[in-house]
């Protein structure tokens, strides 16, 4: 338990900021999991689109400093790789 007053308005805060990255790691990995089930099912056309949509979702998650702007590069490259890769 917290013992002085900044250190309780600190725990509040690292709940709502914990609540918030949770949901915001979520979409991304929503919208990861989104591409890759478009190009499961074989649709490049459909695939390419969905990814369309996770990029910028992705560039935000390295905005707001949540990964690191390597770990985005490596999950677009992959992805772009295997709907390249589809026939």
């Amino acid at each position: 338990m917290a013992n002085t007053k900044s250190a309780e308005k600190a725990a509040r805060q690292a709940v709502k900021r914990r609540a918030h990255n949770v949901a915001a790691t979520s979409k991304m990995r929503s919208a990861i999991r989104e591409v890759v089930t478009s190009i499961d099912g074989g649709s490049k056309t459909e695939a390419a689109e969905s990814y369309k949509g996770a990029v910028p979702v992705i560039d935000s998650m390295v905005s707001k400093g949540m990964i690191h702007k390597n770990k985005a590069a490596r999950h677009k490259s992959r992805l772009a790789a295997r709907i390249r890769s589809m026939s």
